[in-house]
């Protein structure tokens, strides 16, 4: 069968690049072409247009890129058409995915979202969209189920895609003896403008930790000279490319942005300090839309407090200080943390192995359809 992929971030093109591993093994005729990232692209799949050309943060900065982004659907109409896919696939990326969604429906391209986007965080009303446009809605966040259901939309389960990654790279990439200082990572997202406001916090808390080593997780797609000017005046800080789960399984704490890497440190073990800082308009338009108590997946998922958020303002160097050496010193948080973590982990555990489930729920239904199709 022929398929469609669009995802618009590193962590889409990392879930997409395991479905699209997925799929292949259980459709040896894939063909399949998509907007993501240099793993997707590895695991077989034909590469359209890059994540990093397409990543578009914060209110303000989409309406200054609002000509890039128009161009960028209209291209992605028309290669859509031209490869004609059996089944159209969007992993998360709401603002251009759930636009493709509505066209694709007009086209009679039948359509799958795996990894639905956040809507009960903010735009609820989209879920009348999404019920008219999506034929298959696969959720991996436990609470996203009984969201869709008060909507009266039926919606599958597949568990959470990071399970497996994690578990996978801990089970090839045994923790080895680490001799120098203890490391603390740092993972100040994977846009330009967002690392150029956090970064600069997060390396001052260096210095009141000589005795630490601090990691900076390069993002795909931004080249090294980027983080030159940032780290040249910090002794006990170095910085790797492609290396974050490297660094992550030998850390011994953590200062993450909001987003996917807060639950990655969590499933990793890791005590962190989530961190958030933006462009203030577009922060205060966030704060106005959007009805979530957490900025965090973790506390998300929890429903409660587990790792600490510091937001906008409170994201100083200051504060960062003061929770990290929390996490380094306090036993009882450390402890608590650890019982937080295991929970999460079972609890997101329960739908099984997500990519392997999805690839299988997405096969099935391809297949239902070319055999309609046929029939006809």
């Amino acid at each position: 069968m022929k398929y469609y992929i669009i995802a618009g971030e590193a962590s889409g093109d990392l879930h997409g690049s395991n479905l699209v591993k997925q799929l292949h093994q259980l459709d040896a005729a894939a063909n399949i072409r998509c907007w993501g990232g240099d793993l997707m692209e590895s695991e077989g799949a034909t590469l359209v247009r890059h994540y990093k050309d397409l990543a578009f943060m914060g209110f303000v900065e989409v309406i200054m890129n609002l000509r890039t982004i128009l161009k960028n659907i209209k291209f992605c109409k028309q290669d859509i058409l031209a490869h004609k896919p059996d089944i159209l696939i969007l992993i998360d990326y709401p603002g251009f995915n759930i636009r493709i969604a509505e066209w694709a429906k007009k086209e009679g391209i039948k359509t799958v979202y795996y990894i639905s986007p956040q809507i009960w965080a903010w735009k609820e009303n989209r879920v009348h969209t999404i019920k008219k446009s999506v034929d298959k809605m696969l959720v991996i966040l436990p609470f996203e189920k009984d969201f869709y259901s008060k909507w009266e939309y039926k919606v599958e389960y597949v568990g959470h895609p990071l399970i497996e990654v994690i578990e996978d790279y801990k089970a090839t990439h045994p923790l080895l003896q680490h001799r120098g200082k203890k490391v603390i990572a740092l993972l100040p997202g994977s846009r330009q403008q967002e690392i150029k406001i956090k970064l600069p916090v997060m390396l001052e808390v260096s210095k009141a930790f000589p005795e630490y080593e601090f990691v900076v997780a390069k993002a795909p797609g931004q080249e090294d000279s980027f983080y030159e000017s940032f780290l040249a005046s910090y002794a006990n800080v170095s910085a790797a490319a492609g290396k974050t789960y490297e660094i992550l399984n030998q850390a011994t704490a953590a200062l993450v942005t909001s987003g996917t890497a807060t639950l990655e440190t969590a499933l990793f073990g890791v005590p962190e300090v989530v961190c958030y800082k933006g462009n203030p308009i577009s922060y205060q338009i966030a704060k106005w839309v959007i009805k979530v108590k957490y900025i965090s997946l973790v506390n998300l998922i929890m429903d409660k407090p587990v790792v600490k958020e510091l937001i906008q303002h409170e994201m100083t160097t200051e504060n960062c200080i003061e929770e990290l050496k929390d996490l380094l010193e306090n036993p009882v948080r450390k402890k608590q943390l650890d019982r937080d973590y295991k929970d999460l982990k079972d609890l997101l555990s329960l739908g099984g192995n997500a990519s392997a489930n999805a690839a299988k729920i997405i096969y099935d239904f391809g297949s239902m359809v070319t055999k309609r199709l046929h029939s006809q």
